[in-house]
């Protein structure tokens, strides 16, 4: 037997067994759209132990036209590697290039209620750990300045982060430095617990760690729901906050972070509405302390008017200026009796416009001679 019939009588058997199309369960390792519209995957099975099987798969160009786009509305991403599928597939057998899966449909749900699963049981996961609220327990330095980033070097959302945090209009000063990650794919999950454990394990440490990732497909950011970034972010001994995706994004990961926001900007804004409040806070101590210290010398004012006015109606000059008359004795002391004066003494009677001076000539008390 020549291999030409092998083949065919092969071909034949394996047709013969699979004349019906078949739902598969699989996942993707590998994608690849030609000129002409024809689209390659690679699809693959693992156990814990590895590999356990492998097939080559296409979807004609006629069918990929539709149905790629399909797959993506639904899915929220397109084909890619790394994700779980379910397809219907013809098996084919060529004497050229061997065993072939031919695919005609794909359930865009089924993508999406294995990645809801596994969501699922992390959360569960989570909580049984005690896990989910241990971030919430923390509290962050009331002026954090030392910033780690975690994120890819060359994302968008990290210049966009960096430019508005350090450019602010009010002259802020923050230290951010990079912990770099892989910030999507299969590393991912790996890549950014790591860089957060390392982030969190700095002396001194840092006030606060950030995880960013600007916006993308949803299976791109489904890392984020793995269990180990979660973990590593629960187990940080710092303030863990997030910034992942779109504004209707919301991960495992800013499930169990110490605030969790939107956008890598609105991530700068948490630090710069701090520091604003705290300037607000200061510059109206410094309105009230100002205002406390002219009242108080309002005050002292209004008492030393007092005062003055006090001293002022106690001025003898006043009273001999209503006709009164101050007897003075020979050393100038002021005589408000007549006890103890003699015949002889010599003694002064002081005017509003001048003064006598007197010889006692004789002593009367009471009115008396």
């Amino acid at each position: 037997m020549d291999l030409f019939a092998l083949q065919s009588s092969v071909r034949s058997a394996l047709e013969g067994a699979f004349p019906d199309k078949v739902w598969v369960r699989a996942e993707v390792s590998a994608v690849k759209v030609r000129s002409g519209g024809h689209c390659y995957l690679e699809l693959s099975q693992s156990d814990d132990n590895g590999l356990t099987a492998k097939a080559s798969a296409i979807i004609w160009a006629s069918r990929y036209r539709f149905l790629g786009p399909f797959f993506e509305s639904v899915a929220g991403t397109p084909l890619q590697p790394g994700i779980q599928v379910l397809v219907r597939v013809q098996v084919n057998y060529s004497e050229l290039y061997g065993f072939s899966l031919i695919i005609d449909d794909i359930d865009a749900e089924y993508t999406l209620g294995g990645k809801e699963k596994e969501r699922q049981a992390t959360i569960e996961r989570l909580r049984r750990e005690g896990l989910m609220d241990m971030q919430k327990e923390l509290s962050m330095n009331a002026l954090p300045y030392r910033l780690a980033v975690v994120t890819a070097p060359d994302a968008a959302g990290y210049r966009d982060f960096r430019r508005h945090l350090h450019e602010n209009a009010y002259g802020f000063v923050f230290r951010t430095d990079l912990f770099e990650a892989v910030m999507q794919g299969a590393a991912a999950p790996g890549s950014i617990a790591s860089a957060i454990e390392a982030a969190g394990g700095t002396d001194p440490e840092y006030d606060a760690v950030l995880v960013l990732r600007g916006g993308g497909a949803s299976l791109d950011l489904s890392c984020f729901d793995d269990y180990r970034i979660a973990a590593a972010i629960a187990r940080c001994p710092v303030p863990v906050l997030t910034a992942v995706g779109h504004d209707q994004d919301y991960h495992i990961c800013d499930m169990v972070a110490w605030k969790d926001v939107r956008t890598p900007t609105a991530l700068a804004d948490v630090f710069l509405d701090i520091y604003m409040d705290e300037d607000r806070y200061v510059t109206a101590f410094g309105s009230r302390l100002k205002i406390a210290f002219m009242n108080k010398i309002a005050l002292m004012g209004s008492r030393l008017d007092v005062l003055e006015s006090r001293i002022a109606g106690a001025d003898p000059r006043r009273v001999l200026e209503r006709g009164y008359v101050l007897a003075l004795d020979s050393r100038g002391v002021v005589m408000k009796s007549v006890e103890g004066r003699s015949e002889g003494d010599r003694v002064s009677m002081m005017f509003r416009d001048g003064v006598l001076d007197c010889v006692v000539k004789e002593v009367r008390k009471d009115g008396k001679q």
